[in-house]
């Protein structure tokens, strides 16, 4: 089975990773990489991980039974196959320091994005877009 990416928002509250990481490791899932940030000023927990099964299921099933996890959390999910790529709009102000980045990791096909426009409220770095 192909990567398959879980992204994930909801209230913080203890035991999200844990019910997810089990969730996914009892339906023979591996956790390749995961990322994660609490912002406590709004009550909202954020998650995104990418996963493969290891025991050949195909890309429904990891996620079959999870909603009742994501219930008992009031999450807000969406299971991706991140084979296509996400049209991106880049915002940039008066340092380019991002963008140039950005934009590097683009042309060297590092970043699977299609970069659909470029907003700024200066017009410092046209030329380079």
């Amino acid at each position: 089975m192909s990567p398959m990416i879980l992204t994930v928002s909801c209230p913080v509250r203890p035991g999200i990773v844990a019910a997810i990481s089990s969730h996914l490791a009892e339906r023979g899932c591996n956790i390749l990489d995961s990322s994660q940030f609490s912002d406590l000023d709004n009550d909202r927990f954020f998650m995104r991980l990418t996963f493969r099964s290891e025991a050949g299921q195909d890309c429904a099933a990891p996620g079959d039974g999870f909603a009742e996890t994501a219930t008992r959390f009031g999450m807000d999910y969406a299971f991706h196959q991140p084979s296509g790529k996400m049209k991106v709009v880049i915002m940039v102000s008066r340092f380019g320091h991002c963008l140039n980045d950005l934009l590097y990791r683009w042309r060297i096909g590092a970043l699977p994005i299609d970069i659909v426009a470029v907003i700024s409220n200066h017009m410092d770095y046209q030329k380079v877009v």
